[in-house]
């Protein structure tokens, strides 16, 4: 899979829904009702972070939930490419991008949503072929004002920004030419994951879908 390939990939899998939420799992056993109250809600894109020790036991758990689109998150290295397809990933996200971790993606016909904070690392990774990244952290960067300045000299690029994403902000990033949709954690506060209320989770992910689309 070229880069090309990979972001008209990742296009259509940002398409799906306006937010896609940002998920760190520690317990395998929450995933299946976790991911089935997202996809209930209206949120069928998920990107669980290899931030936990279960996390790629999470991705396989949520790999098996009819309607679910399952993408590993903080790929830091090549390893975690194979890792990731292996339990049964779709797509992978980068918080920065490496030659490694490219080449991985691309040798293993894995998508990629690779990361990139500056503009030289839009334009080195749009001139590899990759029109569709990941702006992160993007509160911290600039936030939409930033976002809105890149796509002047870099229209042809599209992002999923994320990082400091909330209920609060996410309409003026949807709202961009240049934002296909943003990723976020607030639609599942660890206080909701922990009491198992699913019921809460769906209304989150309900509201969320419905935020500009």
């Amino acid at each position: 899979m070229d880069p090309y390939q990979a972001s008209k990939k990742t296009e259509e899998i940002c398409r799906l829904a306006p937010v896609i939420p940002v998920l760190v799992v520690h317990n395998p056993d929450i995933a299946k009702p976790l991911a089935e109250a997202l996809i209930s809600g209206g949120l069928p894109v998920l990107e669980v972070t290899l931030r936990t020790k279960s996390a790629l036991e999470v991705i396989s758990e949520m790999a098996k939930v009819p309607g679910g689109v399952v993408g590993a998150g903080t790929i830091t290295k090549a390893k975690d490419v194979k890792d990731a397809i292996n339990a049964g990933a779709n797509f992978a996200v980068s918080p920065g991008s490496t030659d490694n971790i490219l080449e991985a993606c691309e040798q293993q016909n894995l998508p990629i949503l690779p990361g990139a904070a500056t503009s030289s690392e839009i334009m080195r990774l749009f001139d590899l072929g990759y029109s569709v990244q990941k702006f992160f952290p993007a509160e911290a960067i600039g936030g939409q004002s930033a976002l809105k300045a890149i796509g002047g000299p870099l229209p042809n690029v599209k992002f999923c920004p994320t990082g400091g994403i909330t209920i609060d902000n996410a309409k003026g990033y949807l709202e961009l030419k240049n934002t296909l949709c943003v990723g976020g954690s607030w639609i599942t506060p660890q206080r909701l994951i922990e009491n198992k209320d699913w019921k809460s989770i769906t209304a989150l992910a309900k509201t969320a879908s419905k935020i500009v689309f």
